[in-house]
């Protein structure tokens, strides 16, 4: 039995999470649930799954759920909360799905506390992806993949060192403009990025997977996760997404792990590592699919590519100034205050603009991430 404790338990992968943990009672308890601003379906979630504790960002949604709730479960909002649910000392497992930069104060304190984390807001790894792996190793706890990518790889590589590795192949679908001419971005609305051909997900990584900002970040997280530098980082585009990505070897080998694009069978495999837990899910007919295809990506298309290659290889703060102009540039897309084609314009004028600190303290780290956003909502 894995006690987890979920942060970010109202999304798409907190509500994939749930239904994991509903196909395996006997091996899965849920013991804190956290959300941002829906408490609503927190409560409802509180009252199915029993956890003993959750985390709520207002104060004033966490006195209404206690009071709803009773002395059933304890009730925190805020940041000082989800640090509690964090540590709570019945807690194995961490599983981080919250969007953005609110997830790595809570991974630090988790990993400070001893328990593994599962990893699914990149930001974590991509803004301090050194510091989280050093802290990782000194408290001898594990940092598992819950993309499905990073998934693909862990599952791929094994007990596999990294000097056995020539190159990780991190695979992308494309997106819904894989063939959309450039001259027709600036017509680019929300409505249209919102329509990803392979998988359901939030609106700030489903953005993120038309720009192929998603896959940049994804970069820089693998460099971390594996423990690898970045130009023996790929990208190759994939339009079924039924392989996830691929490890090739230094005698040329490659192994892939394949399915059919679900949640469900990463975070359950980090969920349950080292084990394998059955499941009916994810059904894959390769003789139905017929045909899988790859090509390369078009980095004039897609730039956020290029920059987020440039932002691992120069490292310190960059990664992190790449990710949070990358967040700015991205909610005023969606707020009409900027063009599809403008959000790499914005992530590489701030940049640009940025003195990069070389082996930064995580102070510095989050000041470079406040400058990056001040710089890029100007």
């Amino acid at each position: 039995m894995k006690n987890v404790v979920l942060l970010g338990s109202t999304g798409s992968i907190g509500t994939s999470t749930l239904k994991v943990a509903e196909d395996l009672p006997d091996h899965i308890r849920l013991v804190g649930l956290a959300a941002g601003g829906n408490a609503k379906r927190l409560l409802d979630q509180t009252l199915r799954h029993r956890p003993e504790a959750i985390c709520v960002r207002n104060a004033e949604d966490a006195k209404r759920l206690s009071a709803a709730l009773g002395t059933t479960t304890k009730v925190y909002a805020g940041d000082e909360g989800l640090i509690h649910l964090a540590t709570l000392r019945s807690a194995d497992i961490v599983l981080i799905a919250i969007v953005g930069t609110a997830g790595l104060q809570p991974a630090l304190a988790a990993i400070r506390a001893g328990k593994d984390i599962a990893v699914a807001s990149k930001e974590i790894l991509v803004m301090a992806g050194e510091t989280v792996m050093n802290e990782a190793r000194r408290h001898q706890v594990r940092v598992l993949a819950v993309d499905s990518e990073h998934s693909a790889i862990f599952q791929c590589l094994q007990d596999h060192s990294a000097n056995s590795v020539r190159r990780l192949w991190l695979t992308a679908s494309g997106g819904p403009f894989r063939t959309t001419p450039i001259e027709d971005f600036p017509n680019i609305t929300m409505e249209r990025a919102l329509k990803h051909p392979s998988w359901v997900m939030g609106t700030k990584i489903t953005i993120d997977s038309a720009t192929l900002f998603n896959k940049g970040l994804e970069m820089i997280e693998a460099r971390w996760l594996f423990d690898i530098e970045i130009d023996r980082v790929g990208v190759v585009v994939h339009p079924q997404s039924i392989v996830h990505s691929m490890v090739e070897f230094i005698d040329g080998s490659m192994l892939a792990q394949l399915s059919t694009p679900d949640m469900c069978l990463p975070i359950q495999y980090a969920l349950t590592y080292p084990n394998r837990m059955p499941s009916q899910r994810v059904q894959t007919n390769l003789a139905q699919l017929g045909t899988l295809s790859f090509e390369e990506p078009d980095l004039e298309r897609f730039p956020a590519l290029t920059l987020a290659r440039r932002a691992g290889e120069v490292g310190g703060t960059m990664p992190a100034v790449l990710n949070a102009a990358n967040e700015v540039a991205v909610a005023a897309f969606c707020k009409g205050k900027a063009g599809f084609e403008e959000i790499s314009r914005i992530v590489e004028r701030a940049m640009n603009r940025h003195t990069t600190v070389h082996n930064p303290s995580l102070e510095e780290i989050l000041a470079a991430d406040a400058w990056a956003r001040e710089n890029a909502l100007r």
